[in-house]
């Protein structure tokens, strides 16, 4: 249910990553880049839709058909983090269940698979190499912070896509795996920070006085995922707004999103020593992906 219930024990992007939905054109400070400004939601989804508008020009002129992806709203496409203190959001939204049954329909309907299904075996071999080289694709690699080693395929349309965003995919690969690893180091101890552990408390205790029993915002939106399987989707989907605004509205009481952001910044700023130039290359890419971005297609409405 929404990207961060993916990752609920994240508190990065998780906790920087919801602002409300009015906000996603403002400025926000990156605990990541030593002050550098993290993208907004907008400007991430605007790199976002640039690469897939050059994926598909790419496709097209090597002769194959291609359909970008459905886009959905900016106000649906909101990064939902950790906290969420946005109560007009979660009054419409609830935690975001229908957008994701929207993305999900429109993943399956995705006019690019059937074309591709459609195509003679030898076509659909160019197709695919057109496409990112397939299996005969240069494979970079990269070790994550907190171990483990991730390896991607980078070639064809996507590879000169990325490219013509970032520059060099390879470092942008790295520095991407790097930014985003370096979770599992700091957000263990941002849970157990005693400021934040604190401030998740006086939630757990203002969502009490709201009629509900839970000890941090996961386990209000697992609840929900249980509750879809036992009644009607109208209900569920009511029960779920109802949920969410109350969690908003103590998130806002108790100020758990920026107490979560300072302690964020405090623990990143401890890792800076060993991967600060990783952070800073990966925000300095993202800002010249966005710049980049900017001459290609305007803002996602």
């Amino acid at each position: 249910m929404r990207k961060a219930v993916i990752s609920l024990l994240l508190v990065s992007a998780v906790i920087t990553g919801c602002g409300s939905a009015q906000d996603t054109s403002q400025s926000a400070a990156s605990p990541s880049a030593g002050g550098a400004r993290q993208l907004t939601d907008a400007e991430q989804l605007r790199i976002s839709d640039a690469q897939q508008e050059l994926i598909g020009t790419c496709m097209r002129g090597q002769g194959f058909r291609f359909w970008e992806a459905e886009r959905l709203s900016l106000e649906e496409s909101r990064t939902l983090g950790y906290v969420l203190d946005d109560v007009g959001w979660a009054r419409k939204h609830g935690y975001g269940s229908r957008i994701d049954a929207k993305d999900t329909v429109a993943r399956a309907s995705n006019p690019n698979l059937a074309y591709r299904k459609s195509l003679s075996e030898q076509r659909r071999q160019a197709y695919d190499e057109a496409l990112d080289e397939g299996i005969h694709a240069p494979v970079i690699a990269v070790e994550i912070p907190g171990g483990g080693t991730l390896r991607k395929r980078i070639g064809g349309c996507v590879a000169e896509a990325e490219r013509k965003l970032y520059g060099d995919p390879r470092a942008w690969f790295r520095a991407e795996k790097a930014a985003g690893h370096l979770r599992s180091l700091y957000v263990p101890k941002v849970l157990a920070d005693q400021r934040f552990s604190a401030a998740q408390s006086a939630w757990s205790q203002c969502m009490k006085r709201a009629g509900y029993d839970y000890k941090e915002p996961g386990a209000s939106r697992q609840s929900v995922v249980a509750q879809a399987h036992r009644t009607t989707e109208a209900k569920a989907f009511e029960a779920e707004q109802k949920l969410a605004v109350a969690d908003a509205n103590c998130a806002r009481d108790t100020d758990l999103r920026p107490i979560g952001e300072e302690r964020e910044r405090h623990y990143v700023a401890q890792l800076r020593d060993r991967y600060g130039e990783a952070l800073d290359t990966y925000t300095r890419l993202q800002h010249q992906a966005l710049g980049r971005a900017k001459k290609i297609v305007g803002p996602r409405a």
